[in-house]
C-alpha cells in the first residue's frame, strides 16, 4: 500500500522528547518527502483507486444478482404453496420470514466482499442483538404470538373477528402484528402478543349464523298477532333458512313495552343484508297489522289532600 510510507511503525518514545530527537525525527521525514517518487505514489494511489472501484462494482453485481435470486426462491415457495393448499395465513407469515433471512444473508455477502471483517461484525452484531432483544422484550413476545396464532389457528386470512376491542376482516399476519380491515375500510394493526392471548370472536368459522331481532310492542296490543305477522316477515325472505325454523317468543315485559325476541338462520354471508333489511320491513309492516310501537311514558299521579 502507498500508505506504508507513512504508517511505518515507530519506536516507542516519551510522550515529551529532548529537543535533539525532535529535530533529528523532523530532519527524517524532510528527507523522506525530498527522497519521494511522486510517479510511484501517483500510480500507487491509482492502483488503489481502481481496486477499490473494483470491489464495489462487484459488491453492487452481487447485490443485485443476490435480490433477483431471493425473488426467484420466493416464488418458488408461494408456487409451492399454493399447489400444496397451504393455509394462507402460514403462507404469508413464511413469505416474510424467509424474505428477511434471505436478505440478512445478503447483506452480509456484500459487506465481506467490501473488506469488511465478517467475524468481528456479527459479534458486534450478536451483542447489539441481545442488548436490543433484551430493550424490546414485547417484539420478541410478538413474533412467539404470530407463531402461536399460525400453530393454534384461531383465524385466518378473510375472516372477520373481533378482538382487543376493534372488529374487522383479516387481511394479513405478519411477523409481529395482525392487519384488519374495519367495515369503515380503517387498517387496524394489532400486536400478536395481545391478540394471542386476548379473546377473539371469529364470526366466519360456521357457515351460518342466527339473527336476533328484538320488537317492542305496546301494552294492549295482541301478542299472537304480532307474533304472526313478524314470522310471515321472515318466511318472505328466500334468505331466512326454514330449518331451524323462524321463532318469535316474548322476551320481556318492560316498563313501556312488551319486548319480542324473533330469532331466524341465515347463511353468514347474507347476515348483515338480512339484518337490516328486515329492521326497515319490520317498522313499515307491522303498524298495518295494528300493531304499535310505544314511546317511553310516565304516569304521574297527583293526590290533594
Amino acid at each position: 500500500m502507498f500508505w506504508s510510507f507513512f504508517l511505518q511503525e515507530a519506536p516507542k518514545a516519551p510522550l515529551i522528547l529532548p529537543d535533539s530527537v525532535q529535530k533529528a525525527n523532523f530532519a527524517q521525514t524532510v528527507e523522506k518527502l525530498a527522497n519521494l517518487d511522486f510517479h510511484e505514489l501517483l500510480r500507487s494511489m491509482l492502483s488503489e483507486s481502481v481496486w477499490i472501484v473494483v470491489k464495489i462494482a462487484v459488491a453492487l453485481a452481487i447485490y443485485f444478482v443476490g435480490r433477483w435470486i431471493v425473488r426467484r426462491i420466493l416464488r418458488l415457495l408461494d408456487a409451492a404453496f399454493e399447489k400444496k393448499q397451504v393455509d394462507v395465513s402460514l403462507r404469508q407469515f413464511m413469505h416474510n420470514t424467509i424474505s428477511v433471512v434471505f436478505s440478512l444473508i445478503l447483506i452480509m455477502i456484500v459487506v465481506q466482499t467490501l473488506g469488511v471483517n465478517v467475524t468481528s461484525l456479527i459479534a458486534v452484531f450478536s451483542a447489539a442483538t441481545l442488548a436490543i432483544g433484551m430493550a424490546l422484550s414485547g417484539t420478541a413476545q410478538n413474533f412467539a404470538g404470530g407463531v402461536m396464532i399460525l400453530l393454534m389457528k384461531p383465524y385466518r386470512v378473510g375472516d372477520f373477528i373481533s378482538a382487543q376491542g376493534q372488529s374487522g376482516t383479516v387481511r394479513e399476519i405478519k411477523l409481529f402484528s395482525t392487519v384488519i380491515t374495519t367495515g369503515d375500510n380503517q387498517t387496524i394493526y394489532i400486536p400478536n402478543n395481545s391478540i394471542a392471548t386476548a379473546i377473539v370472536d371469529n364470526y366466519s368459522t360456521a357457515e351460518l349464523r342466527r339473527v336476533d331481532w328484538t320488537v317492542s310492542i305496546s301494552y294492549g296490543d295482541d301478542v299472537d298477532v304480532a307474533r304472526e305477522a313478524i314470522l310471515e316477515i321472515l318466511a318472505s325472505d328466500a334468505r331466512v333458512l326454514p330449518d331451524p325454523a323462524p321463532v318469535v317468543w316474548v322476551a320481556a315485559l318492560a316498563d313501556s313495552s312488551v319486548n319480542l325476541s324473533a330469532r331466524a338462520w341465515t347463511k353468514n354471508a347474507d347476515y348483515w343484508g338480512l339484518f337490516f333489511e328486515t329492521n326497515e320491513r319490520l317498522y313499515k309492516e307491522l303498524p298495518k297489522r295494528g300493531v304499535r310501537f310505544p314511546f317511553p311514558q310516565l304516569d304521574v299521579r297527583i293526590e290533594k289532600e
